[in-house]
């Protein structure tokens, strides 16, 4: 699902709004770039309003203020750790650039090179170097380093992150295979890993930030299923103390962004939580946001749902199909009444995420004791039954 800009939000998959300084170019100076930043996002980082008149400023910057763990990696080492950024490499692609999978120093990485026409892009990732160099948490996916170059060929931007090899929460939901195809309790603690990510930019660092763009495809699964958040292009520093909420412009994802954000451009944390709200239902059920392919009744999730979980006997008709079954309705339940309380209308009514990584610790420990208890019967019942055609091959009089 493609990422939108626009002031009124239309029932279109994606809708562009292309200000005039927004035209594309093949090359655009950071100090050209910078300035067209949004004034707020820049002073997140940057206090005293640096101008960056070149390239080398804007990495002194980097590497002596914000980036300090990250690698500066020369575009031909990531050339050749993507064979020439092969297609048979290619793990995705999107709206700001492609994803390669690489081998940088033995270890496996996942490359983005953004694409060289559209300035947007060049403030998503400057905005994306700033944040991860300074945020770190399991639930983030980790920037190893960037690539900067300016040469004949044109300007070369990339990202190295640590590699996700089970790709993200989207695809498996999507999948029609059954082998990838996720358990009711790995759901559970993937939504409770992607709300500790969330609870980290919203409650417990300095300064807070609002992810702007939180969905499926942001959530990334590394080899132990283990959930991280990507993509911080978007991110915003949240309002100033005093201040409710963020005047900005509408981006973000249809079917994910809080009504109120799309209607007015006013941003807060609780923006997110909405969203996440949305992603819950998809937990749940198995299906986006916004389906362009199912009956109309049908295509837009929240409209959807509505009826089904106003009635606990029509509720499992929601429930993913693909699940066959094994999963706990009353743990499926009470996450939908979670993603309610998340999806409330009023925005100071949504609980905080550090809140809901609270409900879901409860709720997975709720699933755990009944999972165990159940497999307890089964065994006891499979016991008895043993016991019982023990019995009654000794009583058999020969």
């Amino acid at each position: 699902m493609k990422c939108f800009y626009f002031s009124n939000a239309e029932d279109e998959d994606c809708v562009a709004a292309a200000p005039s300084s927004r035209g594309s170019t093949s090359r655009v100076s950071w100090a050209r770039s910078l300035s067209l930043m949004d004034t707020r996002s820049r002073s997140n980082f940057d206090s005293d309003s640096t101008e960056f008149s070149d390239t080398v400023d804007f990495h002194h910057f980097l590497v002596q203020r914000r980036a300090n763990d990250l690698r500066l990696f020369p575009f031909s080492a990531l050339k050749c750790a993507t064979r020439g950024f092969s297609r048979a490499l290619l793990v995705g692609e999107g709206g700001f650039g492609s994803v390669y999978r690489g081998v940088v120093e033995e270890k496996e990485v996942a490359i983005k090179q953004l694409n060289r026409n559209g300035q947007q892009g060049h403030k998503e990732w400057i905005n994306e170097v700033n944040l991860l160099g300074v945020v770190k948490h399991p639930n983030l996916v980790r920037l190893v380093g960037y690539c900067a170059e300016d040469d004949e060929r044109g300007i070369q931007r990339l990202l190295v992150y640590e590699f996700m090899p089970n790709k993200s929460l989207e695809e498996h939901l999507l999948a029609r295979v059954p082998s990838t195809v996720l358990p009711w309790g790995t759901r559970l603690r993937i939504a409770q890993d992607a709300a500790r990510g969330l609870a980290y930019l919203h409650e417990e660092m300095d300064f807070q930030l609002i992810f702007r763009d939180f969905k499926t495809s942001n959530i990334l699964l590394d080899e132990n299923f283990n959930a991280k958040l990507s993509d911080f292009g978007l991110a915003r520093q949240g309002p100033s103390e005093g201040s409710g909420y963020v005047s900005t412009a509408v981006v973000g994802t249809i079917g994910y962004a809080a009504p109120e954000y799309v209607q007015t451009g006013k941003l807060t944390a609780k923006s997110d939580v909405w969203s996440f709200g949305v992603v819950l239902y998809e937990l749940i059920t198995g299906r986006r946001a916004v389906e362009r392919n199912l009956p109309k009744n049908e295509q837009k999730l929240l409209e959807w749902v509505r009826s089904y979980v106003s009635d606990p006997r029509k509720f499992h008709h929601i429930v993913d199909p693909r699940l066959k079954g094994q999963y706990c309705i009353k743990s499926a339940h009470k996450l939908a009444i979670l993603a309610n309380k998340c999806l409330t209308k009023q925005p100071k009514s949504r609980p905080k995420m550090s809140e809901v990584v609270e409900s879901l610790g409860i709720i997975i420990i709720e699933t755990d004791t009944r999972h165990g208890q159940l497999k307890k019967q089964v065994y006891w019942k499979v016991g008895l039954e043993k016991l019982g055609a023990w019995a009654s091959k000794k009583l058999v009089i020969k």
